[in-house]
């Protein structure tokens, strides 16, 4: 097992070159094609540690990368991505992170390397600091679940903003199954989905389908396979065509407003609404003069 820490070289980035298709019938996410958008700056992506980063100018993209082992999320993995997040918190610099997989499965799980009750909770600790990263990310964040998604993996998918998920995938919380209360998905189950829907969901810990898991709110879209990259592509440019402030307010309000009363919302929302009318017109300002 590795150590789990990054190369030398892990912020180098170099470049290459990046296609996109957008193929097959229209879908809620297909926009008319951009036109005067900025150049793509691609990296050439950093592979090992079972996981691969790639970046253009625009785009974040995590590509788990542990095939093998069902793509289980290992130490080393959580620290790569991780300290891709922080350094997106700090300083911003794409506006859509793409979460993907390699192989038939998405993602089985993490890795539960601890034997002893330091290390466990730093696994434990190491967990939940990346939920949190990714949910609290200025990155509007996709998932694209190309297979079957359990455990860790499914509480992944669901941290995104938009979870894209195969038809054919299978999706379980199967802790309970091996003596183990979910207690980090329960953490967050119940704002994605109604209490009597999500408590069986993680207590009997059997499978459902993409279709039962849209029903209950908890995915966005369920794609044909052959369609969720493209489906993908095509979301990206939906929200690439928008006000990239305008998106990054808007995520964090609608965040934000999940853990006040409406009565603080509304006072945020004064505030917001100032602030966001002022910078209106500021930019109309300028294009006039």
């Amino acid at each position: 097992m590795n150590s789990g820490k990054l190369p030398r070289d892990w912020s180098r980035v170099r470049v290459s070159s990046l296609q996109r298709h957008l193929t097959g019938l229209p879908s809620l996410y297909t926009v008319p094609g951009m036109t005067g958008s900025k150049p793509i700056v691609v990296s050439k992506p950093i592979a090992g540690y079972g996981v691969v980063i790639d970046r253009t100018a625009d785009v974040l993209t995590f590509t788990l990368d542990n095939s093998s082992n069902g793509n289980e999320v290992t130490g080393a993995m959580f620290d790569a991505m991780l300290a891709e997040l922080h350094s997106e918190a700090l300083r911003p610099r794409a506006r859509v992170l793409r979460i993907r997989a390699r192989g038939t499965m998405f993602c089985t799980g993490r890795e539960r390397a601890g034997r002893t009750p330091a290390a466990i909770r730093r696994e434990s600790a190491r967990i939940l600091k990346f939920k949190a990263a990714l949910r609290s990310s200025p990155l509007v964040s996709i998932a694209e679940v190309q297979g079957d998604a359990f455990g860790f993996g499914f509480g992944l998918a669901i941290l995104c903003d938009f979870p894209l998920v195969a038809e054919h995938a299978s999706l379980a919380f199967r802790e309970m199954r091996h003596g183990l209360a979910p207690v980090a998905i329960l953490s967050y189950l119940g704002e994605y989905t109604l209490p009597r829907s999500a408590f069986p969901l993680v207590l009997f810990g059997e499978p459902i389908d993409s279709h039962r898991a849209q029903q209950i709110g908890l995915i966005s879209q369920v794609c044909p396979a052959a369609r969720l990259s493209a489906e993908a592509d095509a979301l990206i440019e939906r929200i690439l065509s928008l006000d990239p402030s305008a998106v990054r307010h808007c995520k964090d309000f609608f965040l934000n407003a999940q853990q006040h009363s409406f009565a603080q919302n509304c006072r945020l929302a004064v505030d917001a609404l100032t602030k966001g009318s002022l910078a209106l017109l500021a930019r109309a300002e300028a294009k006039r003069s």
